[in-house]
């Protein structure tokens, strides 16, 4: 899930991540915070600048591949951004 918000701001995006303990231990939390994070630096042109962006992780995402993750956050971004 992606929420998100439009700020008055002149700075860049900003990228929020909730990652509960229904997706795993904390290695596997981080990771998938991790290949989060990967993502939306490589979809930073895609985003407005201002705009926080908080992606919450479904238990799912742990055992999703990175390109699934790729597939599902660019959609989402593309969805919400527009």
């Amino acid at each position: 899930m992606i929420y998100v918000s439009r700020v008055v701001t002149d700075g860049p995006a900003r990228f929020g991540f909730i990652v509960s303990r229904q997706v795993g231990g904390a290695v596997v939390r981080n990771t998938v915070r991790r290949r989060l994070k990967a993502l939306c630096f490589e979809s930073l042109d895609a985003v407005a600048p201002g705009s926080d962006v908080v992606i919450r992780a479904l238990p799912s995402a742990a055992s999703a591949s990175f390109a699934e993750l790729r597939t599902d956050v660019t959609r989402c971004l593309a969805r919400r951004t527009t």
